[in-house]
């Protein structure tokens, strides 16, 4: 009997951290405007989207008789295209994410998921179809979906780094990874050459704490990851900076050739900068207009 109120603590413990992360998303998507997405394109749909002059090649039947009855020149009416796409999301659960140099700043996972399903929501709004990488949440519509998606990040994983989900990528479809990246690159090489060999284009989005980008750290110090599984002592961490920081810069010129070899943006987000900013910069690198 004491099996059911123990289960259902946990759940609730589990559970208690949705609401607030909801609410922030929420939050952060209003502060982005439905209107700077850029998926309204002509093609096939019931919704006037624009009219253009006539071009050599349009069918007479294209033209707009009222319309052009205004002036000298014959305009085609062009419908909206409204085929909604599949967005698959993977945002890194493993320990490294939990990290935070100063107790004022969030931890990554924390700004990571924040991120994520503001992003989420903007797609949903958007009318597109949103879903975890992997098999267990595939791409669906409506605010449901924005909850599954909450819950399914709100559970921690316990190795240091965990590697991209890649299985059951939709032909065609885009996605967004978000994780630290430092982790095993292979993982993210081999995640991404086979979103490519299917058509998927996509953004990663490197999130790092201030500290991680400066390495702040002079004489004695330890080192320890998240999850406990590697350990470094030093009398002197300030001599290990100029190779932290080349090691860093290596990692990040790696990332930057394999998301121009494969067709992906890639993005670097602190989390002691402004969350609206990376916000926004995700919502025009999903679609493409980030160079």
């Amino acid at each position: 009997m004491s099996v059911a109120p123990a289960l259902r603590h946990r759940a609730e413990t589990a559970a208690a951290p949705l609401p607030p992360l909801l609410a922030r998303a929420e939050h952060l998507a209003g502060t982005v405007l439905l209107g700077d997405h850029g998926r309204r394109r002509a093609g096939l749909g019931d919704d006037f989207w624009q009219y253009r002059p006539a071009q050599p090649g349009d069918s007479r039947r294209m033209i707009d008789h009222r319309r052009s009855a205004r002036g000298d020149q014959q305009y085609v009416r062009e419908r909206e295209w409204q085929i909604a796409q599949s967005v698959m999301l993977w945002v890194d659960q493993g320990a490294s994410m939990r990290f935070s140099s100063d107790k004022r700043t969030e931890t990554k996972a924390d700004r990571a998921r924040l991120l994520a399903l503001a992003v989420a929501i903007l797609l949903v709004r958007g009318g597109e179809r949103v879903g975890l990488t992997g098999t267990t949440l595939p791409p669906r519509r409506g605010n449901a979906q924005v909850h599954r998606l909450a819950e399914a990040w709100s559970r921690d994983a316990e190795a240091d780094y965990a590697p991209p989900e890649h299985r059951a990528m939709i032909p065609h479809a885009r996605a967004l990874f978000v994780s630290d990246f430092l982790g095993d690159l292979k993982e993210v090489e081999l995640a991404l050459s086979k979103a490519a060999d299917r058509g998927v284009r996509g953004v990663l989005m490197q999130v790092l704490d201030p500290a991680e980008e400066s390495f702040p750290y002079r004489g004695r110090t330890l080192f320890e990851s998240v999850g406990g599984t590697l350990r470094h002592e030093t009398l002197k961490a300030g001599e290990l900076r100029e190779r932290y920081l080349i090691r860093l810069a290596e990692r990040r010129d790696a990332l930057m050739a394999l998301t121009r070899a494969t067709g992906w943006q890639l993005g670097l987000h602190h989390t002691g900068d402004s969350a609206q900013s990376a916000l926004l910069w995700l919502w025009r690198a999903l679609d493409g207009r980030v160079r």
